[in-house]
């Protein structure tokens, strides 16, 4: 482990399941993309390598973003909020950062009582 990735962990407090929430963003346009879970080796991999990967609650397994989907997130830049219980990735998304084939995860808004489609798919999902 790199004296980073080091100081990094340590400024982390993970919650009762080792867990630390992760937003990702997109770097250039400040576009927040999705919410997902990291571990500590998920936050080890990913300043190794460059690239985002995150914890699975539902799957219980670490998954590296874009393995199956070709989508990937080339991570730019990891930010630890003042708590240390969340961080901030900024990133290079190619693709569709959500399994549901969108942009953003973050594709609904609530408008006069209902959700809204704001936007349109950008890939089949998967």
């Amino acid at each position: 482990m790199t004296a980073e990735a080091a100081e990094v962990l340590a400024a982390l407090s993970f919650d009762r399941d080792g867990l630390v929430a992760a937003i990702a963003q997109q770097h250039d346009t400040g576009e927040v993309l999705m919410l997902a879970w990291m571990d500590r080796a998920a936050v080890e991999e990913t300043l190794a390598t460059g690239f985002a990967v995150y914890w699975s609650r539902s799957r219980r397994q670490r998954w590296r973003k874009g393995d199956t989907s070709g989508h990937v997130q080339r991570v730019k830049e990891m930010r630890v909020d003042c708590d240390g219980d969340a961080v901030l990735l900024l990133v290079e998304q190619s693709g569709a950062a959500c399994h549901t084939g969108q942009r953003s995860c973050f594709f609904r808004a609530a408008r006069d009582g209902t959700l809204v489609t704001i936007a349109e798919p950008v890939s089949a999902p998967g």
